[in-house]
């Protein structure tokens, strides 16, 4: 595994594990402080999880990215999964399309300082996080 950038399949339950690992281990050669990195590492344990529970498997590419001065690492978790319908609702704490509480995705966007999420009915789901140093 690269330490700048690389990509992970994520198609069992095991997968998410290694996403953590992987996630980890890019904020630490990003040098993210260690409260950064457990709230990276948090979002990237529930988006992978979701990209094999509601998408079916997916993948997640990491990059290490640079803004001036500031270094960060940026995810991307994708699927080809059914795709969320409605994006604005699946955002709102306390929704969720299966069993869980609800907090998956609007716990992840609060956890990272950029969060873009892509999806349509039938076309999967992309979401792209950042976490800056």
């Amino acid at each position: 595994m690269s330490a700048n950038s690389g990509s992970l399949p994520i198609r069992i339950e095991q997968d998410v594990v290694l996403a953590r690992q992987a996630a980890r281990q890019v904020c630490v050669a990003c040098k993210l402080r260690l409260i950064d990195q457990t709230k990276l590492v948090t979002a990237a344990s529930e988006l992978a999880r979701n990209a094999v529970i509601y998408g079916g498997g997916g993948t997640m590419d990491w990059d290490v990215v640079e803004k001036g001065l500031r270094k960060g690492v940026r995810l991307v978790f994708a699927d080809n999964g059914p795709g969320i319908p409605d994006v604005a609702q699946a955002l709102t704490d306390g929704w969720s399309s299966g069993s869980g509480m609800g907090l998956g995705l609007s716990g992840s966007r609060r956890l990272v300082d950029e969060f873009e999420l892509e999806s349509a009915p039938g076309q999967g789901t992309r979401i792209t996080i950042t976490k800056w140093s």
